[in-house]
């Protein structure tokens, strides 16, 4: 580790920046409405539903009012001795409000079922979209981004996007539906009252926008730090031995404090001033509430509304604050879609790796390949930033089936000289040719088809070995698997396993050996059958024992095929037919092994030190 104080791989990228505002609320808001298109049809019958249900809903009150004012006016009757209670017409107004209400709750249903259905739809859709993207992105971008953030879009932004898309566009419709069926009751009831109910109303309006305004940005900021932190936990999961082997607890608990307190205080910023819209809201409703109520028993004392008005009109005051306080709460929660959707489009925006052209050469023809193995680098100029140069006007020529060793100190170039030949990168500039072709006229896919390669980590997926095995060549029968295997001196080994290829490997591949896992993934790439191949410090996590046995296997499958080692131990390539020597990004050295030795040159001070330090 480090000893400098750093962030996570994320503040590389577009995560490293700080967050001086919000990006355009509206201008997200639109994009999302965009992706609502499809759904349009399913999205207006869930608006007419939510109309239906809260204008049935909204006559309850009053229905309310005249039982009340049926008892009153019975009971007064019957203390007059001029009448009494007419229980039967009380009974027919309940059965007709519990109709109301029954069929106001079915409309509900159906609004809730068809708006959570769009947002899901959309969910799923940002989730595919955002699956074929990463598969169209430059490792670049990979480079400047964390796997921890990267996973936060997938999960965290688009989960909080259903959720809130899910929530606030079901309560928005049904709430603004509620204030004008509200105010259209309470209209018919006694304009007076309503007047006075209304003139808190644009006090609420300021004190939500007032609010709104603020939070957005610290919602921003709370999903920005989340990815740290995410990121954080990622690295420091995935380096866990790393950080024990280098008593690294204390500084990574350090910087997890840091990104943890960030995210707290952008946290806490964000749900207390949203938190504040519910209390302040409420509190400007009761003072329209209070005065209603004096207002209304004047007015039913000098007669102009009955008593049941009263009652009637002070629940759709009640009700009437309500759903702006529910509005107030959905404008809260656009705010956090907003946030979330950002992030999400940040990532679709993303530009993508050039496209292969239209008319590419082919590999095959049937099931013979037509490629024989000939590379040539032409005057390659290659950074991964463009501030820093790597590779230098870097040149070179491999006949077919040539075994060219490429050795040098670390950062010498090594390694990305040949996933440039995969195309994992463009060029700066320069050429690399395959049997006289350049690689970009062969697909991606074609090109790293007749390349088999074999990195330093050992990747492995969870599932059997016999799967792990054929996902070098996946249409291989098991006797082509069992044969790879063997040359990769790996068979014995996996038949004393108690289910032998079929033995299940765990997520993290931690039930076998680092050695046995790089085993594995050579034996893989010897399935595939490659023209070039490709071994980045492919033995530098074996035992000497295994690392010659290795070494037979890789001898026997390198005959025949244009083969690149990239290799720190010199003692493992001196059968090579040439051996490059890079550092700084250039050669410095051409040669097979005897002939670097005897110009005693750079690769000789290598070889030299390797077998001192021995």
């Amino acid at each position: 580790m480090s000893n400098e104080t750093r962030k996570p791989r994320q503040h590389m990228g577009n995560r490293g920046r700080s967050v001086e505002k919000a990006k355009d609320f509206k201008g997200t808001m639109k994009k999302l409405i965009k992706y609502l298109a499809p759904y349009k049809f399913t999205f207006i019958f869930g608006l007419i539903a939510a109309v239906f249900s809260v204008a049935i809903s909204v006559i309850g009150p009053k229905i309310v009012g005249n039982i009340i004012t049926e008892v009153a006016e019975g009971f007064m009757a019957k203390v007059m001795q001029t009448g009494g209670i007419d229980f039967e017409k009380i009974f027919q107004t309940v059965m007709i409000l519990l109709a109301v209400y029954a069929l106001s709750m079915a409309f509900e249903y159906i609004q809730g079922f068809l708006m959570s259905g769009v947002s899901n739809k959309m969910g799923y859709q940002f989730r595919k979209e955002m699956n074929i993207k990463i598969d169209n992105l430059p490792l670049s971008y990979f480079d400047r981004n964390s796997h921890g953030d990267i996973i936060s879009r997938f999960t965290n932004d688009v989960d909080t996007l259903v959720q809130s898309l899910n929530q606030s566009l079901s309560t928005l419709v049904s709430n603004v539906v509620k204030v004008i069926g509200f105010l259209v009751m309470m209209l018919m009831i006694s304009w007076k009252m309503t007047l006075l109910a209304l003139i808190v109303i644009p006090l609420s309006i300021v004190t939500v926008a007032f609010v709104v305004k603020r939070s957005q940005n610290y919602f921003k900021q709370q999903q920005d730090s989340l990815g740290v932190v995410n990121g954080h936990i990622e690295e420091m999961y995935s380096a866990h031995v790393v950080v024990k082997a280098f008593n690294g607890e204390e500084k990574s608990i350090d910087d997890f404090n840091r990104y943890n307190q960030d995210l707290y205080n952008s946290a806490w910023k964000s749900q207390f001033l949203s938190g504040l819209m519910m209390p302040l809201t409420t509190f400007i409703g009761n003072l329209g509430y209070v005065g209603v109520c004096i207002l209304g028993g004047a007015l039913a004392i000098s007669g102009e509304i009955a008593v049941g008005d009263i009652q009637s009109f002070i629940t759709y005051t009640r009700n009437f604050t309500q759903p702006i306080n529910q509005i107030s709460q959905s404008m809260n929660m656009l705010q956090s879609t907003a946030a979330a959707a950002e992030r999400v489009f940040e990532f679709l925006n993303e530009p993508e790796e050039i496209k292969d052209i239209k008319e590419t050469i082919p590999v095959r023809y049937g099931l013979q390949s037509l490629i024989k193995g000939q590379v040539t680098f032409e005057n390659v100029n290659f950074g991964y930033t463009t501030e820093k140069t790597i590779i230098h006007n870097f040149s070179m020529y491999i006949k077919p089936g040539q075994t060219v060793a490429i050795v040098g100190p670390t950062g010498a170039g090594k390694t990305t000289i040949v996933k440039l030949l995969m195309r994992f990168y463009e060029l700066n500039s320069g050429r690399i040719y395959i049997d006289g072709h350049d690689i970009t006229t062969f697909s991606r896919s074609d090109l790293r088809s007749m390349v088999g390669m074999v990195l330093q980590d050992a990747w492995l997926f969870e599932g059997t070995i016999m799967d792990n095995l054929r996902f070098g060549k996946l249409d291989a029968s098991d006797e082509d698997v069992v044969k790879a295997a063997k040359a990769a001196h790996v068979d014995h080994f996996i038949r004393t396993l108690d289910h032998g290829y079929q033995t299940e490997l765990n997520d993290e591949s931690s039930n076998i050996s680092q050695g046995q896992r790089q085993l594995l993934t050579i034996a893989r790439a010897f399935l595939a059958d490659p023209k070039i191949l490709i071994l980045d410090e492919a033995t530098s996590s074996v035992d000497t024992r295994t690392e010659v046995l290795i070494q037979k296997g890789m001898d026997e499958l390198m005959e025949g095929r244009t083969s690149f080692v990239i290799a720190h131990r010199l003692s493992t390539i001196r059968n090579a037919d040439a051996i490059i020597v890079m550092n700084h990004g250039d050669i410095i050295e051409v040669g097979n092994h005897d002939e670097l030795m005897a110009r005693n040159g750079f690769y000789t001070k290598l070889y030299n030190s390797q077998f001192e330090e021995d």
